[in-house]
């Protein structure tokens, strides 16, 4: 059945709600320590702020894509759109910390039934060849979307750290969208779908987990040494990573074309080290303005390995599970955001936050290299 034009738009902006989940408040994250003088490890419970959602949904994706298996589609979008709006605005008024990263907890549940429902809308709505042209669009337009929110909450974070967070109202703005374009899918009728977890799924939510423990250093970490040891305001740091988005993009829409010539393992090694090198240059930077050209980089990696991993999920998921396989990925990728701040803080604290990309660019291209010589004696056997 063919796809109408307004309901791949629509699907197309609830897609950039889930990048909005974090990027909108990243250049508000350093202000906190002036507004919270008194708060103790103030520096790492602002870095809790932009990781809380991902715990909310490693936690309760699974469960949602069980429970949201039995209810209508648009229903469910629709009412997260609404809680996504309300929670995530309640930072222009709630006044103490803990309070605030509630309300970030909060937002989580409403990102997690939009990340699950949207990827297993894309499953629903287009196959194969172009699922992955489609796939690689949407990748592309919600990093294009990161980057006007990351510009907005940059230059809202400047004037008050608080505005940032009224770009989380737009949620409403969808609602009716929603209601008029996105059509209920035809549920399958299939009796033979598998009961439990393939093993191959499962290897695949472990990559997701890898993936995004490593590509969330970019803005748990990069705004800190950006603002704190370059002395960037919020605007220049805003600017920066939004070239990483732009890069994102294009990694993302190339998905297709190395799709045609490589296999979802290989694609995903490929875009681990590219992800690595960035890793590297960012290290060995010494002025602020060469982030504009490194920082792209690591984005046009994760844009190709974050388009990869979502493919490579619904090639293999059973369609009458795609909803719970989707909320098991979306578990993983938001797990691996979570930890990430919580696995490095030590290692950052070590080595110092520049050295630290050093150290991680050299032991993710290790990693790679180690994998792509098993890969290459393992097909000889």
């Amino acid at each position: 059945m063919p796809i109408a034009k307004t309901t791949k738009v629509t699907l197309l902006l609830l897609s950039m709600t889930t990048m909005m989940s974090n990027v909108a408040i990243v250049t508000s994250l350093p202000h906190l320590k002036d507004h919270f003088p008194d708060v103790s490890q103030i520096e790492f419970l602002s870095r809790m702020m932009i990781t809380l959602p991902s715990l909310a949904i490693a936690i309760l994706a699974p469960f949602l894509g069980h429970l949201l298996h039995h209810f209508k589609r648009t229903h469910s979008l629709m009412t997260a759109l609404l809680f996504f709006a309300l929670a995530g605005s309640a930072g222009l008024y709630l006044q103490g910390i803990y309070a605030l990263l509630f309300s970030r907890f909060l937002l989580g549940i409403a990102i997690a039934v939009l990340m699950i429902l949207t990827t297993s809308l894309v499953g629903d709505y287009f196959k194969d060849k172009e699922r992955h042209r489609y796939m690689g669009l949407q990748s592309a337009f919600t990093s294009a979307g990161g980057l006007l929110f990351l510009l907005g909450g940059g230059i809202l974070s400047d004037i008050d750290w608080r505005y940032a967070f009224g770009i989380y109202l737009a949620g409403i703005l969808f609602l009716p969208l929603v209601s008029l374009y996105i059509k209920e899918p035809i549920r399958s009728q299939a009796l033979n779908a598998e009961q439990t977890l393939q093993l191959r799924l499962f290897n695949i939510y472990l990559l997701a987990f890898l993936l995004m423990l490593v590509f969330y250093i970019l803005p748990t970490q990069m705004p800190f040494l950006m603002m704190n040891h370059f002395g960037a305001d919020g605007k220049l740091t805003g600017m920066i990573i939004a070239m990483a988005f732009i890069f994102n993009a294009l990694g993302a829409f190339s998905f297709s074309r190395f799709k045609k010539h490589y296999d979802y393992k290989c694609i995903y090694m490929i875009g681990m080290a590219i992800v690595a090198v960035g890793f590297l240059l960012i290290g060995n930077v010494n002025d602020v303005h060469l982030f504009f050209f490194t920082s792209p980089i690591m984005g046009f990696g994760g844009g190709l390995l974050m388009t990869n991993i979502t493919a490579w999920m619904l090639h293999l998921a059973h369609e009458d599970k795609r909803v719970r396989s989707s909320g098991y990925l979306t578990s993983s990728l938001f797990m691996g955001q979570f930890f990430s701040p919580i696995v490095f803080h030590p290692a950052v604290d070590y080595f110092g936050v520049q050295h630290f990309f050093v150290v991680t660019g050299i032991t993710l291209g290790g990693f790679v290299l180690a994998a792509a010589s098993m890969q290459r004696l393992w097909s000889k056997r």
